[in-house]
């Protein structure tokens, strides 16, 4: 009986096969790449979505201040100090909303190479649709040059995700101020209707 012959030893090996086929370190990379990018871009979204409560909290506060304003108003008057606190209040009030819109706002960091993986770039800077797709094309069978760029977009978003995360830093730190001093205010106002009983 005939056994069956077994292939010969170097159809096993790496030589012949081509660089995309060995094994899945290739693939391994490219989930980190992308990970690592994803993983970036969760963090651009965090930080709006800091931002966005930050305003939210705003928006219910002025809510308040609004409904109790005639009272308010009519403290000040009596006690000329609360109008020095509640100026005060409204700076750090108008800088904690300042630096909140300003991270809702598009960061494009422009001043690097240009990147396939970068929406304008592909735009401006690879011909129309049929000289981009090409490219796009050979640069992904080149592994050292699609790394590159995937690493160059990394970079370019971790950059725009630490603007933004220090824009929210300081909306956060004047919020706590304007909190502060909203409590001192509140404490004044019941030390006031207790002295006026």
């Amino acid at each position: 009986m005939d056994q069956p012959q077994q292939p010969p030893k170097e159809l096993h090996t790496e030589k012949l096969m081509p660089p995309y086929r060995r094994g899945s370190h290739t693939e391994d990379l490219v989930d980190h790449y992308w990970g690592s990018i994803n993983y970036v871009f969760g963090l651009i979204k965090a930080s709006e979505i800091k931002a966005g409560l930050i305003l939210s909290f705003y928006g219910i506060l002025f809510n308040i201040i609004y409904l109790n304003h005639a009272h308010i108003l009519s403290t000040a008057k009596e006690y000329t100090y609360i109008y020095l606190l509640m100026a005060v209040w409204t700076c750090l009030t108008i800088a904690s909303i300042y630096f909140s819109i300003r991270c809702f706002m598009p960061k494009i960091e422009g001043k690097f190479d240009k990147n396939m993986f970068f929406f304008e770039d592909v735009i401006t800077k690879y011909g129309g649709i049929k000289e981009f797709s090409k490219t796009f094309y050979k640069v992904s069978l080149d592994e050292v040059e699609l790394f590159d760029q995937l690493g160059q977009q990394i970079y370019v978003n971790s950059k725009i995700a630490d603007a933004k995360f220090k824009l929210v830093n300081r909306a956060i730190r004047f919020l706590a101020f304007s909190l502060l001093l909203l409590f001192l205010l509140l404490v004044s106002g019941i030390f006031i209707s207790v002295l006026s009983e």
